[in-house]
């Protein structure tokens, strides 16, 4: 090696920090005080890069710290923006802020993506490389430079200039929920069932999934995750419930259906007679064995005049305390009394001499 190859070694590094400065200053609007920070936020794993000591050097633990920042400062921000508004709303609002596909999104028009280090295999796929990479950065922010220093980021570089937060807010973009609400609206049942579990031609994972609605097809997506192919088919399925009356009726006939079998009895329901035809005496009337006696004997006598002038009002024995009205011995068995000679009973026990 020439004493101009060591030369070349020794200043390359910083020939790369500065341009990784100034590039950093062009996306997020300040040069970095530790440079280091923003090196780890841009490594993904798929590099396969190793500190001093060994151990994977990647943007991981970053991003699970940009998360929680993203989640307290854009929160703040809804709070202050919405304010009166309840607090589904502000978590709704913010949550479409910090989704994978919007930070995504802002990645890739940011420039972000660009410097992110990984393997071409896993760039060309990983639909989720860009918005992990945006949360890695606002990290590499909070550790350089503190909360206010993301706060300001969020709101002149994201907000004020590529974000429009209100209409943000107003657009419904979890299909998944908003189909999950219709569903549960109409008390009509759906699934997602999966169709395919596969891999791509570079090896990654492709999920296949349809909503089932009652039992009839609904939209079908495909995506690198369960969650993407479920969203994707919420969403070719709530389409399909605003253009498509046929699809909407051949719902509610399977869910009649379904309904009308569960509700169909298994064996008649007994009949109850009207409570006009049962008074239960007070201090006059007999107890329940008398009852079952009367029965045993076929007792079907027609009640006398002077005892049917005696019938008190008040409907429970006021010595027992109990209510005399007991059906639990009724049933459909043919060997016990008839109808009739229950009924006649019941009333001579109800309007009996004390």
């Amino acid at each position: 090696m020439t004493f101009l190859d060591i030369i070349e070694r020794l200043r390359l590094p910083f020939r790369d920090d500065k341009e990784l400065r100034m590039s950093l200053k062009r996306i997020v609007g300040f040069y970095p005080h530790s440079i280091k920070h923003y090196k780890i936020a841009l490594t993904h794993k798929s590099s396969g890069q190793r500190n001093d000591k060994g151990r994977p050097l990647n943007n991981e633990r970053l991003e699970f710290l940009g998360d929680a920042m993203l989640d307290a400062v854009v929160g703040h921000i809804v709070f202050d923006h919405f304010s009166g508004k309840r607090e589904g709303f502000l978590t709704n609002t913010r949550s479409k802020l910090v989704s994978r596909e919007t930070l995504g999104k802002l990645a890739v028009e940011m420039g972000l993506t660009d410097l992110i280090q990984s393997s071409g295999q896993q760039r060309s796929h990983n639909s989720y490389m860009a918005g992990n990479a945006f949360e890695a950065l606002v990290g590499a922010i909070y550790l350089d430079q503190g909360y206010n220093a993301v706060m300001r980021f969020v709101k002149k570089r994201i907000l004020a200039q590529m974000v429009n937060i209100d209409k943000v807010a107003y657009k419904e973009v979890n299909f998944k929920s908003k189909l999950l609400e219709w569903t549960q609206k109409n008390r009509v049942r759906m699934d997602y069932k999966m169709l395919k579990q596969t891999k791509d031609d570079k090896g990654s994972p492709v999920f296949g999934y349809q909503v089932v609605i009652e039992g009839v097809e609904g939209g079908k997506g495909q995506g690198y995750s369960k969650k993407e192919a479920q969203q994707l088919a919420s969403k070719e399925t709530l389409q399909r419930l605003r253009r498509e009356p046929q699809f909407i009726d051949a719902i509610f006939q399977a869910k009649s259906e379904r309904t009308k079998m569960e509700e169909e009895p298994t064996m008649a329901a007994p009949q109850l007679d009207d409570g006009k035809n049962f008074f239960v005496g007070d201090t006059a009337a007999q107890p329940d064995m008398q009852l079952k006696a009367d029965r045993q004997e076929g007792a079907g006598k027609t009640r006398k005049p002077e005892q049917a002038q005696r019938a008190p009002q008040n409907r429970q024995d006021t010595d027992t305390g109990t209510d005399e009205f007991d059906l639990s011995d009724i049933t459909a068995n043919p060997a016990e009394p008839s109808r009739e000679d229950i009924i006649a009973a019941a009333e001579e026990a109800a309007f009996a001499e004390a």
